[in-house]
């Protein structure tokens, strides 16, 4: 997504839920998956639609949709679809008890007659839903859509499929966004558990169901191959899909991917400190960023170590009401700010600038963009189900480590993982959900050379159980890079014909990282 909608980790909560982590296409039912067809290139010729009158009903497979305006929360960007819904059960092992609704959505291709296969989204957080994430990632699919279908699923517990929303116990959190207190912490998710429990089970909103109702979805759709492109936690929910109805997919893409062996949370404290170090290294490149700022890192850790000797609380400009507020500073806030703006290269390349102006006691620029990217947040993110997928799923098999306790991150986010899962139920975890992917279906992983989240090393680590596959890494770059440079034109070629190794991605030669601001007119000429 652009900067807006990629600041949250897509690949397990980039701000844990409640404030306190802080922390991101079907068409033709009778084609089978896998068949000589399926891998057939489109042809150039697809004819495009021609005017005509406007539908009321679309019948695909055994659904009829209706068509319908897609809506993010806090943005009045648009974005027009085809809308259904299906019901499942909500415990797999009991089909006569509570039944939740899925809603999904068809962003419908501009070819008259599109190909077979169906391209669909899984939306990141865990927590996003697809059909409002799409208002932000459609133009990444221009290309895909001149001849395919996308589908658009909201996983359960988020968006219009049973939310596990928290309301009130989110808004009095909100309050507190900067602050670390277990105690509270565990009040906060007890709050929020009292709310979801009148209406859901949230043991039962893991991956691995999730990946069940997409299955259940597309054969209510006349079992057509998918073409899967998971975004941060969607390359999870891609690969689980994957391992359990291979016979289904015909191409994916992983765009910030993480790895099936990976605990989610565990790494955070030590990539977030790799990826300031780059991005701090560029900024000691260039004489005039050096010569204004010197050591950015080291100051960031001597205002870290100020902070831990003597939180406070300071005043500053609300960039969005203009009215003066007073909040917390301490070594946590600090932390989590830093970690939101780690994640684009046109934040991060803030951060120098930032960091300095807060060293010398104006918090304003720092405090003042994390106002806007955690609204951006709370936006974007379902907590309650983010926490059902981490409580189930990593939550037991992580340790706070002592090499990370003196990084900028700490263990402040594995120890709020750990206080809140205290409370939230567990779901189960299979014996192989963490098992390596093993794979000959064509796939693509991007990954950002910067990314403070999901760096490059777990494509690394997925590679070996991969046959036909290939990992792009893009330089300069960091979280969520579909819409990065020439990718959309990449990604729309590479689900035409999925052949990764031919692909021709000389393209994002041209990328590079944002250059360091000295001050806020810019960077240096």
């Amino acid at each position: 997504m652009a900067l807006k909608a990629r600041t949250i980790l897509r690949v397990t909560a980039g701000a844990v839920v409640l404030g306190v982590l802080a922390y991101q296409h079907w068409r033709h039912p009778g084609q089978p998956a896998g068949t000589t067809a399926d891998v057939a290139p489109v042809s150039a010729t697809v004819q495009t639609k021609e005017p005509s009158q406007p539908e009321h009903a679309w019948r695909h497979g055994s659904l009829t949709f209706k068509p319908c305006e897609l809506a993010r929360p806090g943005s009045g960007a648009r974005a027009h679809a085809w809308c259904t819904t299906l019901d499942v059960p909500e415990n797999r092992a009991d089909p006569n008890g509570r039944r939740i609704s899925l809603r999904l959505a068809i962003a419908r291709s501009d070819a008259q007659v599109p190909a077979p296969d169906l391209v669909t989204l899984l939306a990141g957080g865990p927590g996003e839903a697809a059909t409002e994430a799409w208002v932000f990632e459609a133009p990444a699919f221009s290309e895909v859509r001149k001849h395919h279908d996308v589908l658009l699923l909201d996983q359960r517990g988020t968006g219009g499929s049973n939310p596990l929303s928290c309301k009130n116990a989110q808004e009095a959190s909100d309050q507190n966004a900067l602050t670390l207190d277990l105690d509270k912490v565990r009040k906060d998710v007890a709050a929020c558990l009292n709310e979801v429990r009148q209406k859901a089970d949230p043991r039962y909103y893991t991956t691995t169901i999730a990946a069940q109702d997409l299955e259940d979805v597309r054969k209510a759709l006349g079992s057509p191959a998918l073409d899967l492109v998971g975004v941060s936690y969607g390359t999870r929910m891609a690969q689980q899909y994957l391992k359990r109805y291979p016979a289904s997919v015909r191409s994916v893409v992983l765009d910030s991917v993480v790895s099936n062996q990976a605990v989610l949370g565990q790494d955070f404290a030590a990539d977030l400190d790799d990826a300031l170090k780059k991005n701090f290294a560029g900024c000691a490149a260039v004489a005039t960023c050096k010569q204004r700022f010197g050591d950015s890192m080291q100051t960031l850790y001597q205002l870290r170590d100020a902070l831990r000797a003597n939180p406070h609380k300071v005043s500053f400009r609300d960039p969005e009401t203009y009215q003066t507020v007073e909040r917390p500073l301490n070594e946590f806030a600090l932390a989590s700010v830093v970690r939101m703006f780690a994640y684009q290269p046109e934040t991060a390349a803030l951060l120098p600038l930032s960091i300095n102006a807060a060293a010398h006691g104006d918090v304003g620029p720092l405090l003042g963009q994390a106002k806007i990217l955690n609204s951006d947040l709370n936006g974007d993110m379902n907590s309650g189900m983010s926490m059902s997928v981490i409580c189930s799923e990593d939550a037991d098999l992580l340790q706070p480590r002592p090499q990370d306790q003196n990084t900028i991150l700490g263990n402040h986010l594995v120890d709020a993982i750990k206080a809140q899962c205290q409370i939230w139920p567990h779901g189960a975890r299979p014996d192989d959900f963490h098992a390596p992917l093993k794979s000959d279906k064509p796939i693509l992983m991007l990954s950002g050379e910067l990314d403070p989240v999901t760096p490059p090393r777990y494509g690394v680590e997925i590679l070996p159980g991969l046959s036909d596959a290939r990992q792009l890494i893009f330089k300069g770059q960091g979280h969520s890079l579909l819409g990065r440079g020439c990718m959309p034109q990449l990604l729309g070629k590479f689900i035409d014909r999925p052949d990764p190794k031919a692909l021709d991605a000389s393209c994002l030669n041209k990328l590079g990282g944002t250059p360091a601001f000295i001050d806020f007119n810019g960077a240096s000429p």
